[in-house]
């Protein structure tokens, strides 16, 4: 030991190994806070979870579907008594009898299975199938008139009452107080999916059917609110993109500071907070009103939400811009290179993943979007597919969002679960279309 480690003395009081009152409570005041922010993140991840829970519950049935295994004998004296199988001739035989021909291959099931419930009438076997079930089965024979004459296996919808039934939606004490469906059905229900008759299997037609109206809640779809969708993302893609882009690299890099540039920037950053219906009423009065263009067309609603868009991928593009060090763009200058050159070779590819991930987040925002749609007319009920672009975005369309609006404001409960299934399904494309921004992000983004 030295003299100089002998004499040395232990900290004093209040030095910096010891902590001083006020050292404590600033210690206390961030461990608190950081208590705070784990409290909020709880709170944030509960309310998430609890909102999927809830919107899962309620929609994963309508990707499950109720049907009847029925042979069904296509007689010819009901269906082309004039034995010529023209079609055009065919097509004057109603609904009404393939109904009737369902009803009774149904009644012959029941006896043949020996299927006896008191009370049973003729009424509850018919209404055990749903109204849509033949139309299905008459543009089947329109389409195969060979087929008439013999007994064929068709799988036909049940109707709504009975597929909630099924999924715990209906029950016993509630048919009875319910004039759509009596105890009866159900019992018979009962028995014909004991015997392998009434079965549940996954509903593609849930996805790709269209609309149907309120008594057939068991048929409806979201084909053509997704194709809906689809054009108009198309338009707002093809629209919003460049010219978002383009304003932003001027904004940034060519346009010079002054009064008129400070106004453009500010009304651009208002709009973004402008309530998307606004952006409806401007779509309704230029476009329908002024333009001429039809009401409930893809071309319409993606003119809108380009509207609200470009302000979102104007602001993120910019940002993007930003980001990109003033050391590339001088660097590119130096070796000569003009001004315009030094955008587009250097600085935009360094800025692209900016500049798609703001894209897409303002496309995800677009889908979801329902005001606007609302005002031009897209809440019509519409069964037809549109065609192909480019005739298709003329067309009349539905979109999700939509769609989820109008069966919400349906009385049967069938719908209620439609709706929670269609919100599935758009959560399922916005989760796509973020984690492609996500990829996008990271295959382009380049670190300095």
């Amino acid at each position: 030991m030295t003299d100089a480690t002998a004499t040395q003395t232990p900290p004093r009081r209040g030095g910096l190994l010891e902590l001083d009152a006020r050292t404590r409570r600033r210690n206390a005041a961030e461990a608190r806070f950081r208590l705070y922010g784990l409290i909020a993140v709880g709170i944030g991840m509960l309310a998430l979870v609890l909102l999927l829970i809830s919107v899962l519950s309620s929609g994963l049935g309508a990707f499950q579907q109720t049907s009847l295994r029925l042979d069904v004998t296509l007689t010819e004296k009901a269906l082309d008594k004039t034995g010529s199988r023209d079609p055009e001739v065919m097509k004057k035989v109603t609904t009404i009898t393939y109904g009737k021909l369902l009803e009774q291959a149904l009644a012959k099931t029941i006896e043949d299975k020996g299927i006896v419930i008191d009370g049973l009438s003729k009424t509850d076997i018919k209404d055990m199938i749903s109204k849509d079930a033949a139309a299905r089965v008459r543009d089947r024979v329109l389409a195969h008139p060979d087929l008439i004459g013999e007994t064929v296996p068709f799988t036909v919808l049940a109707n709504g009452r009975i597929d909630g039934y099924l999924k715990g939606r209906v029950t016993m004490d509630s048919a009875q107080r319910d004039s759509n469906v009596s105890p009866n059905q159900l019992l018979l229900a009962d028995a014909l999916r004991a015997d392998g008759t009434l079965y549940k299997a996954f509903n593609w037609a849930f996805i790709t059917a269209p609309d149907a109206s309120e008594l057939r809640p068991e048929a409806a779809g979201l084909g053509v609110a997704i194709l809906g969708s689809a054009y108009m993302m198309i338009v707002v893609l093809c629209l919003s993109l460049p010219l978002g882009v383009a304003t932003s690299i001027y904004l940034e890099e060519f346009a010079p500071k002054n009064r008129i540039t400070d106004l453009i920037e500010v009304n651009i950053s208002n709009l973004a907070a402008v309530p998307s219906i606004v952006f409806g009423i401007l779509g309704l009065a230029i476009f329908i009103n002024f333009a001429g263009l039809p009401q409930s067309a893809p071309i319409v609603g993606g003119l809108v939400l380009t509207l609200m868009t470009l302000p979102t991928i104007i602001i993120s593009t910019r940002a993007a811009l930003k980001a990109v060090p003033p050391s590339i763009r001088d660097a590119a200058l130096g070796i000569g290179a003009s001004k315009m050159q030094s955008i587009f070779h250097h600085v935009l590819p360094l800025a692209m993943p900016g500049i798609l991930t703001g894209t897409i987040i303002g496309l995800a925002q677009a889908l979801g979007e329902t005001a606007p749609l609302l005002l031009i007319g897209m809440v019509a009920f519409v069964r037809e597919y549109p065609d192909a672009p480019p005739e298709g975005f003329f067309d009349p369309a539905s979109a999700l969002p939509v769609q989820v609006y109008n069966w919400t404001q349906r009385a049967d409960p069938a719908f209620v679960e439609r709706a929670s299934g269609a919100i599935i399904v758009l959560l399922v494309f916005l989760l796509a279309m973020n984690a492609v921004a996500i990829l996008l992000r990271r295959r382009f983004e380049r670190r300095w």
